[in-house]
């Protein structure tokens, strides 16, 4: 079974449900307020109030439905190649601490989900970072013996479960793999036994950084708190000081039936091929498994089409696993900062007592609950010894690589021109005339950049092409039919409603151009 691009919710969402809570309607007081509700959020609520504050937590839409609900359920301290990296770019020093707490990360959430009782199909499995072609075993090489003298149990390997032979492979023992939403709803229950308030559907559109903090919403209620945790995945109330300082990604995902006894019994990633991570996760019959599949991985708003990565991804697995069919798809996105460390603490020019949590760079689930946990001790002052490896204000974090930073503002300077003057042309996609059910363009009408699409009874909808975040122009994607900033992956619907930050307000309708 093919799924059609009307199919895309991830499997987590579909067989998890949280529940459900109302939209903050009056004003509100809290010792802290978190805004977002992905597992970095939910991870920080829930350890403010573990700690005794009283805690609102504020989602702009359910929770754990952005990039938590979309991600591959991962729980582990092996990040591609990341140990090498951090101890050419840091040191040494910088890369055990960051060893010590992903793998601090991993044995909270297995003990969480003991402690709780939380059926979240916690499994055991190794990690593996691999490579096919004998050209990348050098760099694997290195990478195990960092990540080893970094504190992993990590070794070089040339033999794994894959149904498929490797040249080579860092491979990292007991490490874990879960049903994230199944983790955060018992989270999410414990967090209200402790009286944390939780709010859906509450959108925050401004964050000041006094004493006490005020935290406005778009229905015009407040929340006045001491502290404020900022997990939006992107920063969306810091435009000037991280947002030149995140990449943003996105990768595809693909899902299906596969026998038991077929089973990889791991974790596998490998950056080869537009990168391709492979997983399984228990179906319930005991003689299947669910065999997920992410690659592909591109940022946002830059893709021409989409639906080809879909096709290419789901003819690379069925090469690997013959018989496999794809049941589910849907894709995920995350940044990275530009020295490839999470940001976590204190925010740049936030105010004293406004925190901030992201550049999970895709590890999201350890980088997460690290984030929520270091968040808690800064705030009740008792300090994680990797507080300052993460610290939004430290020297890295400002320019990191030069080239890397460079690369992200040419890329941004580049949007903002050529993007404009392939609208004044015949449109980005091709003329609004030209366009077949379910595509889109961005074309110049009516004095101005308009995003165009039509749907698949033929109609057309318009909408500006202005994201409403830095003024990018949106670009669609035909796959999840929707526009995409590509400077700093705002996504909206065909509508012009914000699906994800940072941008805050909604594209502006516009009447359809005359063909």
């Amino acid at each position: 079974m093919n799924p059609t691009p009307d199919h895309t919710r991830s499997y987590w969402m579909e067989t998890a449900e949280l529940p459900s809570f109302a939209p903050l309607t009056t004003d509100a007081e809290a010792d802290a307020a978190v805004i977002g509700g992905g597992i970095a959020g939910l991870s920080a609520a829930w350890e403010l109030a573990r700690a005794g504050l009283s805690v609102a937590l504020l989602e702009a839409d359910r929770l754990a439905a952005g990039v938590t609900g979309h991600t591959t359920g991962k729980i582990t301290a092996l990040h591609t190649t990341v140990y090498d990296t951090l101890s050419t770019r840091h040191g040494e020093d910088a890369a055990r601490l960051y060893a010590a707490s992903q793998s601090a990360a991993l044995r909270y959430i297995v003990e969480t989900a003991a402690g709780l009782g939380i059926d979240c199909d916690l499994e055991r499995r190794p990690a593996l970072t691999y490579c096919e072609e004998p050209d990348g075993v050098d760099a694997l090489r290195a990478e195990a013996e960092a990540a080893r003298a970094a504190g992993l149990d990590a070794s070089f390997v040339t033999e794994t479960g894959l149904p498929y032979p490797v040249a080579g492979a860092v491979r990292v023992e007991d490490q874990a793999q879960f049903h994230p939403l199944a983790y955060l709803r018992g989270v999410v229950e414990d967090l209200v036994v402790r009286g944390g308030r939780v709010h859906e559907n509450t959108r925050v559109t401004g964050v000041d950084g006094g004493d006490p903090c005020r935290v406005t919403t778009s229905s015009g209620c407040t929340v006045r708190a001491r502290h404020v945790v900022v997990a939006t995945h992107h920063p969306v109330f810091d435009h000037a000081v991280l947002a030149t300082r995140l990449t943003q990604h996105r990768d595809l995902v693909i899902a299906g039936p596969l026998p038991a006894g077929r089973d990889p019994q791991g974790m596998y990633i490998t950056r080869e091929g537009g990168k391709r991570s492979v997983r399984t996760t228990p179906l319930g019959d005991g003689d299947r498994r669910l065999l997920i599949v992410t690659g592909e991985a591109f940022t946002p708003g830059t893709r021409a089409d989409t639906e080809a990565g879909y096709d290419r991804l789901r003819s690379w697995a069925q090469e690997r696993f013959p018989g496999f069919e794809v049941s589910h798809r849907w894709a995920a996105q995350d940044n990275s900062s530009v020295d490839g460390l999470p940001l976590v603490g204190r925010m740049r020019g936030g105010g004293e007592n406004v925190y901030v949590a992201t550049g999970f760079a895709g590890w999201g689930m350890t980088g997460g609950v690290m984030a929520g946990r270091l968040i808690a001790s800064l705030v009740t002052e008792a300090r994680e010894p990797w507080a300052d490896l993460y610290a939004p204000g430290r020297s890295g974090a400002v320019l990191g690589s030069p080239s890397t930073f460079l690369k992200a503002q040419w890329d941004t300077a580049k949007h903002f021109v050529k993007d404009r003057l392939d609208a004044l042309g015949n449109g980005t996609h091709g003329p609004v005339g030209a366009l077949a059910p379910g595509e889109g363009t961005v074309v110049r009408a009516g004095g101005g950049p308009c995003a165009v699409h039509r749907d698949d009874r033929g109609e057309l909808h318009a909408v500006s092409a202005v994201c409403t975040h830095m003024g990018c122009l949106v670009a669609f994607n035909n796959a999840e039919r929707t526009w995409e900033c590509p400077c700093h992956g705002s996504r909206f619907g065909v509508d012009g409603e914000v699906l994800q930050g940072p941008a805050l307000r909604p594209l502006e309708r516009r009447d359809p151009p005359d063909l």
